[in-house]
């Protein structure tokens, strides 16, 4: 069993311990490193593991092995992975204190120095503290129970029992808050099973035995074996950003201190950039972007009815080119357009009576459209068929109208391949 430091001093950043055991991770032969104690919290609860040095090496995961001992107040065996590479050298100094290059030899009964990355274990701390205040905000203002909490690498979440509506989710918010700013302490302490029973735990215990409990004063009291702050007021900010429907019940995302600041800055200048392209107040900002997606509709069909207009037109020149073949007439023609332009342009000619066309784009690669008039018999999609086979591409269609993108000839090749195997 490994003492666990973190459990009675989560602020605690460095320590020393002696090397229990050295193991070979079974997935990618990377070191595994046993402690006699560690302050590294291993991944488990909902909240990640830390990470940080150990002897010099890098430690990119921590795993609570889980041995039959393990419970919520002294948990099994914690193991360290070490980043991949050999640890069984020594490094020339690099002159940093705690630089990953000065990396000691690790050996067995050896003692080693650890520290653990400050800025994501304090993060951690608001995080998990933060959701315990929140998910006692939905208990005790509406009886919803929280299900499952996921402390993810951007926000993190609550599963809850069932859907909340706005007023519900903002009332939990605004008194969650409150906590945080009348900073209250946050204890830990370990009872039994039978004390546990006792008293007034917000959620049942997962684990039997000793049991380590978060005493947030006067609000909430959970068994968890999670990093936390010691006072609410560490948590900053308890900020809800988002909320679905999942499972039969509702997903929330929320963000704590840190975090909460830095998408606040996030959304600040994308407000901020926005208000100054449109020349409105924020308030204003979105009865603009509506009136801008009322123009933008308004101005599609305009330029709808202008391409029709216009490919009208054009098929009235292009018919006029049209040469005869043995079953009717053929207009084959490279022309400046994207897909949709080449199809109503083929639309457009082929209303006309007895007539197979072939356009192709003068992009490359190459973009190809065939259609015929109501009373042919040349199939579109055969003709699409045979090109891609020649020039490759994708596409697809029907008799009547067939198109593909990607084909790698060029425009005049790709027509003289097209009128031969018309003609």
């Amino acid at each position: 069993m490994t003492n666990r430091l973190y459990y009675t001093d989560p602020y605690l950043r460095s320590f020393d311990a002696t090397i229990r055991a050295l193991n070979r991770d079974r997935r990618d032969g990377r070191l595994v490193v046993i402690l006699d104690r560690t302050a590294f919290y291993p991944a488990s609860g909902g909240q990640p593991f830390d990470v940080g040095i150990l002897g010099g090496h890098r430690v990119v995961e921590v795993v609570d092995e889980e041995d039959e001992a393990a419970d919520e107040a002294g948990g099994g065996t914690v193991a360290h992975v070490i980043e991949a590479g050999d640890p069984g050298e020594p490094s020339p100094p690099s002159g940093r204190a705690g630089d990953a290059g000065d990396r000691q030899a690790l050996n067995v009964g050896e003692v080693v120095h650890g520290e653990i990355d400050w800025d994501r274990r304090f993060d951690h701390m608001q995080q998990h503290t933060g959701q315990h205040v929140l998910s006692a905000a939905f208990d005790r203002l509406f009886g919803v129970r929280t299900i499952s909490f996921h402390l993810g690498a951007d926000a993190s979440t609550v599963d809850l029992a069932r859907e909340m509506t706005v007023a519900e989710i903002v009332a939990a918010e605004e008194a969650a808050n409150r906590v945080v700013w009348e900073d209250r302490a946050v204890s830990i302490r370990f009872v039994t099973a039978d004390e546990a029973g006792r008293l007034p735990l917000r959620r049942e215990p997962a684990r039997e035995g000793t049991l380590r409990l978060v005493d947030i004063d006067g609000w909430d009291l959970s068994a968890c074996g999670g990093t936390h702050v010691t006072r609410s007021g560490s948590i900053g900010a308890i900020a809800v950003v988002a909320w679905e429907r999942f499972k039969g019940g509702q997903r929330v995302e929320f963000l704590c201190g840190g975090r909460a600041l830095r998408r606040f800055r996030s959304m600040r200048d994308s407000l901020g950039a926005s208000v100054r392209l449109l020349s409105v107040v924020p308030q204003e900002l979105p009865a603009a972007i509506e009136r801008l997606q009322t123009d933008a509709r308004e101005q599609k069909r305009g330029l709808l009815a202008l391409q029709g207009e216009l490919a009208r037109c054009r098929a009235v020149e292009l018919v006029a080119t049209a040469r005869p073949i043995s079953t009717g007439r053929l207009v084959l023609r490279a022309v400046d357009a994207n897909a949709n332009g080449l199809k109503a342009l083929a639309g457009a000619v082929t209303r006309e009576p007895g007539l197979i066309v072939v356009l192709v784009s003068t992009s490359t690669p190459a973009l190809v459209v065939v259609a015929r008039s109501s009373d042919q018999s040349a199939s579109s999609q055969q003709l699409v068929a045979s090109l891609m086979a020649r020039f490759g591409g994708r596409g697809g269609g029907t008799a009547e109208l067939a198109q593909a993108g990607g084909l790698g000839g060029a425009p005049e090749e790709i027509l003289e391949a097209a009128d031969r195997m018309l003609t």
